[in-house]
């Protein structure tokens, strides 16, 4: 089935996919000017993913992610405000400033985050989708991972698991070829990470992630056998990375050729392209939403800037579920 798409997607795809763009512009901007430290993997070139999953699923569905989680929170409705503060490591961020540009978290937007464990998140993925099934809910878990994760032992027990006991679940993998910076070429025989589903019975598909149609419409097709209790799905959304694995990789294990033959394919572009071609907007209006964007990301870095750090109390909160635990020790 093909879903015919129309303006108001369109201007929105435009829209989310400039603001995590120009956000993670700035975060590297931000990042040289050392405002910005420790551990930080920018999302540029991959935002197509993450438009075409939020127009195929639900609010109250879950997403989960690894350590590239700037664009995906974005796109789930955390602000841009609370992400930026959070990378400066300040008390009003989504983590309270604790948890820095890997540990994204938002339990009201269902933003489990944010995972620097290799991997780890998808048998928490796994986990999410359980609660829910046990719950008798019908919202579904979106289970993002790299094409690195997919050598962990990890995914194939949690698959096993997944469909033995037909869990809610979309297993995403976010395949931009290079994993930290070794191509998958060079660490797998099976090239094609969807057919890992074959061993276990598992749906599986390969997805134009540069496309946020055909994201669109693989993770749609996913969430309906989910909602349906006909179990999890594994989707490759192959996408590619514009920058390096994070903001100290110099990316030199690709040719500049490469980076720029898929540049041509930026999604940003074509979207914006199909906008004007079939006049759902005008110059006029398109300069309005890259006004709005920049103005967006300008305030939350001032927001960031302005914010205070967290308290020293803050140290051992959210740590322990007993306030007594009995072995921190002041």
């Amino acid at each position: 089935m093909t879903t015919t798409f129309g303006k108001e997607t369109y201007l929105y795809w435009y829209e989310i996919m400039l603001l995590q763009r120009k956000f993670e512009e700035k975060t590297g901007q931000l990042y040289g000017m050392q405002k910005i430290r420790g551990f930080c993997h920018l999302y540029i070139g991959q935002e197509a993913v993450s438009a075409g999953c939020m127009t195929a699923i639900r609010d109250d569905d879950n997403m989960i992610t690894a350590y590239r989680d700037h664009g995906l929170a974005i796109a789930k409705g955390i602000s841009s405000r609370e992400c930026m503060a959070e990378l400066y490591g300040k008390a009003t961020g989504c983590t309270k400033g604790k948890g820095g540009s890997m540990h994204f978290f938002s339990k009201e937007k269902k933003f489990f985050g944010g995972h620097g464990i290799v991997g780890g998140q998808i048998g928490l993925g796994a986990g999410i989708a359980f609660a829910e099934q046990y719950n008798g809910s019908d919202a579904v878990t979106i289970c993002f991972f790299g094409d690195g994760a997919a050598r962990q032992g990890i995914l194939h027990e949690t698959f096993n698991m997944a469909m033995t006991w037909k869990l809610p679940v979309i297993f995403i993998c976010e395949n931009n070829y290079y994993a930290m910076g070794t191509s998958v070429e060079r660490t797998s025989n099976v090239l094609d990470i969807y057919k890992f589903a074959d061993a276990y019975d598992m749906p599986g598909d390969s997805v134009d992630g540069m496309s946020p149609e055909a994201v669109h419409e693989g993770i749609e097709r996913a969430v309906r056998r989910a909602r349906n209790g006909e179990g999890p799905t594994l989707l490759e959304i192959k996408t590619y990375r514009y920058k390096g694995h994070s903001m100290s990789d110099p990316a030199k294990y690709r040719t500049k050729e490469e980076l720029e033959e898929y540049k041509e394919k930026d999604p940003i572009e074509y979207v914006l392209k199909v906008i004007l071609d079939k006049q759902y907007a005008t110059e006029e209006e398109i300069e309005a939403i890259n006004d709005k964007v920049k103005a967006e990301v300008d305030d939350a870095v001032e927001f960031a800037e302005n914010s205070p750090y967290p308290d020293v109390s803050e140290v051992y909160k959210d740590i322990y579920t007993d306030e007594n635990y009995p072995f921190i020790m002041d």
